[in-house]
């Protein structure tokens, strides 16, 4: 087994962990989100490991896809890791239902 870590690799685990919060993430609503202690804490497991793929990309790959949250997924992430206490439930929420998806689709394409 091959396991080059080249931005090809760290983008596909990116796109796997999408995938997981998008699926486990389709009928969830606030309540169930904030009652579900396992289900938010993968989910913000997720989101650490987006965001620790995503720093590993090469400048030259985030160069090329401006677009893109670069400084929120970083931000985020230190956010949940050194304040995870005091993280808002809500914002959290809204990235999980509709952030992650549009970044799902942005990059479908490579």
């Amino acid at each position: 087994m091959d396991n080059i870590k080249n931005d090809h690799y760290y983008l596909e685990k990116i796109k796997k962990d999408i995938a997981f919060i998008v699926i486990h993430m389709k009928d969830v609503d606030l309540q169930e989100l904030n009652e579900n202690e396992v289900l938010l804490d993968s989910m913000l497991f997720r989101m650490i490991q987006i965001s620790e793929s995503a720093k590993k990309l090469s400048a030259e790959y985030k160069n090329e896809k401006p677009g893109l949250p670069w400084d929120e997924m970083s931000g985020l992430r230190n956010r949940i890791v050194h304040d995870y206490g005091n993280v808002d439930l809500e914002i959290v929420y809204e990235t999980l239902k509709y952030d992650i998806p549009e970044l799902m689709e942005q990059l479908k394409e490579d």
